[in-house]
């Protein structure tokens, strides 16, 4: 039998709706709190777009469109470091997930070996664009996100990206750029459970190249740190967070469980009481 960690979860009950009130979903048992078996054999961790961005004076522009950097940053620094010294020094194999169009990572040795399992990764072939597709392309830019006068800050902040300081692999940790290269370490290590941690929770984490999306459709279950993710906000949520809890909401009904980095420290082998049993 695989080793097993048994830690505390968030789960949310989506059932049983009520057809009889006037919204029947408020029926539902919503929000409970349980436990959960973790293999110490066949979960990892995946830390995704952890990124550098540079400091907020360099990239203005980015920083007006993308608010969620301030919380990204306080969780870099004060969540990142106990969190992966924890998963280092335990058996969990802890990975990386790089994207943004720049290469700050084929030189490192995880990425080399995630490849070369991986073999080519799929290409999607592209639709035929044409002057109508092209002019609501631009009126999204404008309109929507991020804003023409923010665009040139973006361009030249991505053309600097790299990993965090906090979140830098090590050694020859696995790094992949897409699903097909996350599966193959998966496969490799046999995975089949990943812990996600990073930025955003609602956006790069679910839909983003790697992300649980792409995962799931490999069979795996991917699970989430609260406290170690921020989502994309908007002016009607930002204050309370608001999106980032529907994430949460969505990764427990479709995805995994709701978990937290403090249970994971606290629990994992080399840390506080002996939790893993044979």
């Amino acid at each position: 039998m695989s080793r097993v960690l048994r830690l505390p979860t968030r789960l949310y009950q989506q059932f049983d709706a009520d057809l009889s009130r006037e919204v029947p979903a408020e029926a539902y048992g919503g929000w409970k709190t349980g436990e959960i078996d973790v293999s110490l054999d066949h979960t990892a961790v995946v830390v995704m777009h952890a990124w550098d961005c540079g400091q907020p004076h360099e990239y203005p522009g980015w920083r007006r469109a993308v608010e969620y950097y301030g919380r990204a940053e306080r969780i870099l620094r004060e969540v990142f470091p106990p969190l992966l010294e924890s998963v280092r020094r335990s058996p969990l194999p802890l990975f990386h997930v790089v994207g943004g169009g720049h290469d700050y990572y084929s030189h490192l040795p995880g990425f080399q070996r995630a490849r070369a399992l991986a073999g080519p990764s799929p290409v999607h072939a592209q639709v035929t664009p044409d002057p109508v597709q092209e002019a609501l392309r631009a009126l999204r830019r404008t309109q929507v996100c991020p804003g023409q006068h923010n665009q040139a800050d973006i361009t030249a902040g991505f053309q600097k990206l790299d990993f965090a300081p906090a979140a830098r692999p090590i050694g020859d940790e696995g790094i992949a750029e897409d699903a097909n290269q996350l599966a193959a370490l998966c496969r490799a290590h046999g995975i089949n459970h990943l812990i996600y941690a990073g930025f955003a929770i609602n956006w790069c984490l679910l839909m983003s190249p790697g992300g649980m999306v792409d995962m799931a459709r490999h069979g795996v279950i991917c699970s989430v740190l609260e406290d170690a993710v921020t989502a994309v906000e908007n002016r009607e949520t930002a204050r309370e967070e608001r999106e980032k809890q529907q994430a949460l909401w969505r990764v427990s009904v479709e995805f995994g469980f709701v978990l937290s980095s403090r249970d994971l420290v606290v629990r994992l082998p080399g840390r506080g009481p002996e939790t893993a049993a044979s």
